[in-house]
């Protein structure tokens, strides 16, 4: 199993903002037949160091990964996240 977690940082960062993204987000859900698991929290501290969503996914395969990352929802995914994201993302892969 490969575990792919993202965070995400908002230039607006209202609650109504950041909940309508964590929707686009959430919205992937049995969309993407390799996305095997799917979890979309967003932050409660709201420090300055904060990101204010984390997307947490997981695939078989790395193969996987990769049609998930070119499959068309998750290609309406990142426009949207284009046009909402503070900069860019972060994120970390690893065999889980």
């Amino acid at each position: 199993m490969l575990t792919h977690v993202v965070f995400f940082k908002l230039k607006d960062r209202s609650p109504e903002a950041i909940e309508v993204t964590k929707n686009v987000l959430t919205n992937m859900e049995g969309k993407i037949p390799v996305l095997r698991h799917i979890e979309v929290g967003t932050d409660i501290l709201h420090l300055e160091r904060s990101y204010d969503i984390a997307l947490i996914t997981k695939f078989d395969s790395l193969d996987d990964l990769k049609v998930y990352d070119t499959h068309p929802v998750h290609e309406e995914v990142k426009a949207h996240m284009k046009t909402v994201l503070d900069g860019t993302s972060i994120c970390v892969d690893f065999v889980s």
